[in-house]
């Protein structure tokens, strides 16, 4: 076994076994300091970005028999699909590991960067699974731990609402679980295979039995995505958890969704998907509108973000459903930099709340920008990202998915009239970003109106705080600057999916 083959079992393994090594053992964990567990939790993810560098770069593959009787292969691979979403991972579980140094949270330190650990192993071995069947099992090991970050980690000012929320995440969670598996026996057994690099060349079966199998694939994962109206779950998680939380659900557990789509949907079952991709059009505009005019009215500044996170999968699936090859990379990117600029959002939003003692919106204040400027200006950067202003991430995606829109595979006239309805979502979401800037970060009209804490004055980002918040800031600018990179990464990859030949 060579060195880059042990970089790829060490690069998901690492995290798990760090995380659970957190978690359990007994009474052990209790005995482990904030700091310790800190600094294991710190270089364990430092180690786990730069493996993922490293497989990116060497691109390994592993395939051992795994349950001969089943037909089950330990497979590992890396692609221009998967090897985004490793390093945007990785990353993104080591800003949430040092993120959590900035604010304070209820429970074991070990325990919540144990949740954390294991999320970033599951994900890891998400993207990186090549079975169908260990996708499966690698997309449940997260869903546990990011729960226990929701309802023992999260918001203490309403202790009923958080245990609704980690509820509600379980049970919408658990049921398109097992929709997905139901789904991927279904593909299994019918096309011979648990082989994910064979499937997403596209398998043989009729445009019929291929419609069954994708219409049963979907519904699980949209719960995931999520896609409306499975989406309920998601503003009401992200209010509860912590921020190191909302960080990894926005940046990287949605993306499990969506890859899962083109992993399961858009390669294998070309036909079935061409199908329902009407269907899931208008599905992805509705929430695409939807969530813009909840925002607009929404008073916490939290439910506001993650109202938007649904009107950007929104958008993912719009471009998903189009059923081409600019289609396919506006969708992938989008993924990627949904990813950072929700975290970026979900970073800024904390510090906030910490220092509001609160995320209402509707509260008078001073000006973000005059008492904390790099907050402030992190998010009128993160803000203008997310409406899709040029030069930043939000940008490329929202433009090459209208494109698309307009000139997709099948259906012509209708994408065209989603497209339009696409970009009435993009001025909403105009309009609530600039609301936001209103009220937060220009501060309140009426400044005698204003309540301050009466304990401490503010403090602007510094330390950790700023670094997380200042890494996720420059990311936003250079892929919004230099695209091309990621997109001549994903094409290869892209174009050997059977749905596009």
């Amino acid at each position: 076994m060579n060195t880059a083959v042990i970089a790829l079992l060490a690069l998901p393994f690492l995290p798990l076994v760090a995380g659970f090594a957190l978690v359990g053992g007994g009474r052990w964990p209790r005995a482990v300091t904030a700091t310790t567990a800190f600094a294991l939790a710190a270089l364990t993810t430092v180690a786990t970005l730069a493996l993922s560098i490293f497989v990116a770069v060497e691109r390994p593959s592993l395939d051992r028999q795994w349950v001969q009787s089943l037909g089950l292969r330990f497979h590992l691979g890396v692609d221009g699909i998967g090897i985004p979403l490793l390093v945007l991972t990785a990353a993104i579980g080591l800003l949430a590991v040092l993120h959590r140094r900035t604010e304070e949270t209820t429970g074991s330190p070990a325990t919540y960067y144990g949740c954390l650990l294991i999320i970033v192993g599951g994900a890891l071995l998400t993207f990186l699974a090549r079975d169908a069947i260990l996708f499966f099992i690698a997309f449940e090991i997260v869903l546990v731990p990011m729960w226990v970050l929701i309802g023992v980690f999260g918001d203490r000012t309403d202790p009923a609402a958080t245990r609704r929320a980690a509820l509600t995440f379980v049970l919408y969670t658990v049921l398109g679980s097992t929709l997905m598996l139901a789904g991927i026996l279904a593909l299994v057994f019918s096309a011979g295979t648990t082989d994910l690099s064979v499937l997403g060349r596209g398998v043989s079966l009729p445009a019929a039995q291929q419609t069954a199998i994708a219409a049963l694939l979907l519904a699980g994962l949209a719960v995931k995505v999520p896609l409306w109206p499975l989406h309920s779950w998601l503003p009401a998680a992200h209010t509860a958890a912590p921020t190191g939380g909302s960080m990894l659900l926005a940046a990287v557990l949605l993306k499990l969704g969506t890859y899962g789509v083109v992993r399961l949907l858009v390669g294998p079952l070309g036909d079935g998907w061409r199908t329902l991709a009407p269907l899931v059009g208008v599905l992805a505009v509705i929430g695409i509108i939807w969530a813009g005019l909840v925002c607009l009215v929404e008073p916490s500044l939290k439910r506001v973000i993650a109202y938007s996170s649904v009107a950007h999968m929104g958008v993912v699936m719009l471009a998903l459903a189009t059923g081409t090859e600019l289609g396919l990379r506006a969708a992938l990117f989008g993924n990627i930099s949904h990813g950072i600029i929700s975290a970026l959002l979900f970073a800024v939003a904390g510090g906030l709340k910490h220092r509001w003692h609160g995320d209402r919106l509707d509260v008078p204040r001073d000006a973000v920008r005059d008492v904390s400027p790099r907050l402030g200006f992190a998010l009128l950067l993160g803000l203008a990202a997310s409406l899709g202003l040029p030069a930043l991430a939000g940008f490329w995606a929202e433009f090459l998915t209208l494109l698309s829109a307009w000139q997709p595979a099948t259906d012509r006239t209708l994408f065209k009239v989603l497209a339009a309805f696409a970009a009435l979502g993009a001025v909403l979401g105009t309009a609530y970003a600039l609301r936001i800037a209103r009220t937060a970060w220009a501060g309140s009209a009426d400044r005698n109106e204003r309540q301050l804490p009466d304990e401490a004055p503010w403090s602007d980002a510094h330390g950790l705080e700023w670094s997380v918040i200042a890494v996720l800031v420059v990311a936003v600018v250079v892929l919004g600057v230099w695209p091309t990179g990621l997109m001549d990464l994903m094409t290869p990859a892209i174009q050997q999916l059977g749905a596009l030949r």
